[in-house]
């Protein structure tokens, strides 16, 4: 039972993991608006449920051919850039491509983050009454009403 319980609420439970880790994104982007040379990044939601679904792996460490040598035994293991960058989002951050250009390098447009930010917060809430109204039917179920 527990099982079928388990894969019942995976889906939701899978949305809303993406959806919080692609509003922290978008709310770094806002943070940064300021900051020179910040790129602006996201995760295409799409892909990255998919690949989450299908239990795609997150990262892939040997994906651009770069490794970082540990010279002592003391030193703490590295890993390149590009997956610190992608460490815990499926489907891997993206960099926003530049809608106006700017004198200081920042790719942070405050009206498109802006509405992604509510977008991505309102599909969320979306994704929790789904998921609120599954529970719903599944108490009642259990209940026998």
């Amino acid at each position: 039972m527990i099982g079928k319980l388990d894969q019942a609420l995976s889906f939701h439970q899978t949305a809303l993991r993406i959806r919080a880790q692609r509003q922290e994104l978008i709310a770094a982007n806002i943070a940064n608006a300021d900051t020179p040379n910040f790129k602006a990044r996201d995760v295409d939601f799409a892909s990255a449920f998919k690949q989450a679904l299908s239990g795609g792996a997150t990262v892939n460490p040997a994906a651009n051919g770069s490794t970082l040598n540990q010279t002592a035994s003391g030193h703490m293991a590295a890993q390149p850039l590009a997956d610190a960058l992608n460490a815990g989002y499926p489907g891997g951050v993206q960099f926003r491509g530049e809608m106006q250009g700017s004198v200081d390098g920042n790719t942070v447009d405050m009206d498109v983050e802006r509405n992604q930010f509510a977008d991505n917060a309102v599909r969320y809430e979306a994704s929790l009454v789904m998921l609120n109204g599954q529970l719903k039917k599944l108490m009642s179920a259990i209940q026998g009403q």
